[in-house]
Parts: structure tokens; sequence; C-alpha cells
């Protein structure tokens, strides 16, 4: 019984490390999460260190990526701020995915006024502009960390619960469920052990794109003040120190920008990849 699994896993790894993009991307989140594990004994700095001596240096040897206008180290403060990053991407969208997930099966096992209530709901949030609404709900709590992944988290589930509904619709009528049902297995059972493991390839390919999505708003907003706040260091609040400096301290905006860029393009081709390897009919190489 192990050998099916083992196999099929050996081959959606092939598949996936086929795909010379989705490795890099690999590689690159790889080597956030190494570099976020190992953030204080990457760099002698520590990221609140103030040096009045060394403010707004541009990069030089002994400061790679240059000094903020306290004489901070941007590199470390880059560094840290990869943990909180991580953190903000994986915990929200591991909210949303649970959610999601049991929105889903709930509403594509059940059906009739079970699906039609938490389709409803669905469609009622996707009224509402995700990031405005955030904002909304952000700008009325005392700003937090934690407030920001729980309401990214709660405000973008509805995704992943229409991809489960449509993948349980489908199982619901295979063989093996009939068959699970037809021996007197319970409603539970046969959505936790039946249904539930052959419906999370989606929920993996977007949950991996919602970390990425997740880590842009929380750099959106806390560009604008109500994120994570000074002095803890986000690739976010970065950008805002940077701007009033940008037209002589340009490396304040530049490798904030650029750590942004580099892992949210990351993530992304991990999902890609993630898509085409669990559904080979997708696969462009």
């Amino acid at each position: 019984m192990s050998s099916v699994p083992t196999h099929y896993s050996r081959e959606i790894l092939k598949r996936f490390t086929a795909n010379r993009f989705a490795a890099a991307g690999a590689l690159i989140v790889i080597a956030l999460f190494v570099i976020s594990f190992l953030a204080p004994y990457l760099t002698p700095y520590s990221p609140d260190d103030l040096d009045a001596y060394h403010v707004l240096l541009p990069p030089t040897a002994e400061h790679w990526m240059g000094t903020d206008e306290l004489g901070r180290d941007v590199l470390t403060r880059i560094i840290f701020g990869a943990r909180i990053s991580l953190k903000v991407g994986f915990v929200a969208v591991g909210i949303s995915a649970v959610v999601g997930t049991a929105a889903g099966l709930l509403a594509g096992y059940f059906g009739s006024w079970v699906d039609q209530l938490l389709m409803r709901l669905v469609d009622i949030m996707l009224c509402f502009p995700t990031f405005f609404l955030i904002l909304a709900v952000i700008a009325m709590l005392e700003p937090s960390i934690w407030y920001i992944m729980i309401v990214i988290g709660l405000t973008g589930w509805m995704g992943v619960a229409r991809l489960v509904r449509a993948e349980v619709l489908s199982l619901r009528e295979r063989d093996f469920v009939l068959a699970a049902r037809g021996i007197g297995a319970s409603d539970v059972r046969i959505i936790f052990r039946h249904i539930l493991p052959n419906a999370l390839s989606p929920v993996l390919v977007t949950a991996t794109l919602g970390v990425a999505g997740a880590i842009l708003t929380e750099s959106a907003l806390s560009f604008l003040g109500i994120g994570v706040q000074p002095p803890t260091p986000s690739w976010g609040n970065m950008l805002t120190a940077g701007k009033d400096y940008l037209e002589f301290a340009w490396w304040l905006s530049l490798f904030p920008g650029l750590a942004i860029l580099v892992t949210v393009i990351a993530y992304n081709l991990v999902g890609e990849g993630l898509r085409d390897a669990l559904d080979p009919r997708l696969s462009r190489f």
C-alpha cells in the first residue's frame, strides 16, 4: 500500500524538478528559510543597533547594503525582516487554507442549503475589495502583526473554498466514495479519510501562491504605516523610511524592494511548478 503513494510522490518531484524555473524558485524559497533561521549568526550587527557616526552610508565592504537614517545596517534589517514576511505569509495562508478547505468540504459534500448558504457567503465576501476591507479592519484595531495575519487569512479563504468545493463535487460521485458509503462509513470518515486527501492538490497550489500575495499585502500595509510597526524590521516599513531619502540614499528603497520582488517571484514560480507537477495535462515542459 505504501509503494503507490511513494511512487506518485517521486513522479511529482520528478516533474517539478524538470521545470527549471520552479526548481530555481524552490531554491530561493529554501534559501530564505535558511537565512531567516540563521539570521542572528549571519551578520555581526543587530537590526536595532544605532550608529550616529555612520548615518546614510552607501554600500561599502563593511555595510554591504549601506546604512539607514539612524545608522542601522540595511542588510541586517532585510535579513531579520524576512522572518516577519515569511511568518505573516505562512500564518495568514494557513488560516485561509483551513477556513476555505472546511467551507469547501461542507458545501461540496452536503450540497443543498449548506452549499447555498456557504457559496452566498463567498459571493458576499468577494463583493468587497479585499485590500480596502483589510485596511478598514486594521485601522479599527491596534496595529499588531497578529491582527495583520488573522485579517489577511480571514479575507483570503474564498478562492480556496471554491476550488475545494469543485473538487469535492467531483470526488463524491467516484466509485471509492460510493463504496465507502455502501459499507456504512460515516460522513465524517468519508470526508476526512477518502475525500480530503484527494482534494488537497489545488489547496497546496493556491496556498503557495497565496504566500506571495500575503507578503505583498503585509508590505503594502507596513508601507502605509498600519502594518508592522518600527523599530521591528519589515520590508514594507523599510520602504516607507527610504522614500524620504530616495534622491540621495537610493539603497534604502532599492534593496527592500528587490527582496519583496525576488520573494514574490520565487513563490509564484513554485506555485506554477506545483500546479504543472500535480496535473501533467497542464505541463508546458
